[in-house]
C-alpha cells in the first residue's frame, strides 16, 4: 500500500509537493477546528433558560455562575451582560456586542486557510495537468509514436494532478462549509439570546417598578 501510494505520487510529477502541502495543511486545519468545536458544551435554550430561572427569582450571583460552568459563546456573551446588571441598556448592549465579535473570531479563526486550500489545491491540480501535457507533446515530438511509453508519462501525471487536487479540495470545502455553518448558527444565537437578555432585564425592571398592591382590610 505504501509503495503504491509512493509510486502513484512520484508519478505525478513536481506538481505532487505542492499538493501534499495543501493536504497536510488542511488536515491539520479541520482537526483542530472540529477540536475547539467539540470542546463547546450546552445548548443556547438550555443555557439561557437556566439564566432567566435565576434571574427571575433575583439570583444574579447565581445566573453568571452558570454562564462561566458553560465552555459555550452564547454564555460568555450572556456573562457580560449580566455582569452590567443595573446599567444602561445601551451599555449592556455594547458590551454583549464586544464578547460576541471576540467568541466569533475565535470561532472562525482558521477558516480562511481551509478556504484558501478548497480553492488553490484543484488550481495546482489543473496546473498539473498543462504540464503533464506539455510533457506529452515534447515527447511526441521528440520521439514520435515509436514510444508510447514516453507519452503516456505526461497523461499520467496531467490525470494524477487533477485527481490529487480534487480529492484534496472536496473534504476541505466541505469541513469549511461544516464549520462556517455551525459560525453563522452561533452568532444568530448570540444575537437572539443577547436581545431577549435585555427584554427579561425590562421585565424585572417592570416588576420592580410596580407598587405593591394594596392589601384587603380585614373585616
Amino acid at each position: 500500500m505504501g509503495g503504491t501510494l509512493f509510486t502513484y505520487l512520484r508519478q505525478g510529477g513536481p506538481m505532487i509537493i505542492p499538493l501534499v502541502l495543501c493536504s497536510m495543511v488542511g488536515v491539520a486545519f479541520i482537526i483542530e477546528r472540529a477540536i475547539s468545536h467539540f470542546r463547546i458544551k450546552g445548548a443556547t435554550a438550555e443555557i439561557f433558560a437556566e439564566i432567566r430561572e435565576l434571574l427571575l427569582s433575583g439570583d444574579l450571583r447565581q445566573s453568571v455562575e452558570i454562564c462561566e460552568s458553560y465552555d459555550h459563546p452564547v454564555a460568555a456573551t450572556l456573562k457580560s451582560g449580566l455582569l452590567r446588571y443595573g446599567k444602561s441598556h445601551d451599555e449592556i448592549e455594547k458590551a454583549m456586542e464586544s464578547v460576541a465579535l471576540h467568541e466569533l473570531s475565535k470561532l472562525e479563526k482558521g477558516l480562511w486557510i481551509l478556504a484558501t486550500v478548497a480553492n488553490v489545491a484543484p488550481l495546482f491540480g489543473f496546473l498539473g495537468t498543462v504540464t503533464g501535457m506539455i510533457a506529452s507533446f515534447q515527447a511526441l515530438a521528440e520521439v514520435g509514436l515509436g514510444n508510447p511509453q514516453a507519452v503516456a508519462q505526461g497523461i499520467s501525471e496531467a490525470l494524477i494532478t487533477t485527481a490529487t487536487g480534487l480529492i484534496i479540495a472536496l473534504p476541505v470545502q466541505t469541513a469549511y462549509n461544516y464549520f462556517n455553518n455551525r459560525v453563522s448558527t452561533f452568532a444568530l444565537d448570540m444575537e437572539t439570546s443577547s436581545s431577549m437578555l435585555l427584554e427579561t432585564f425590562s421585565e424585572i425592571e417592570e416588576s420592580e417598578a410596580k407598587p405593591p398592591s394594596p392589601q384587603k382590610k380585614m373585616i
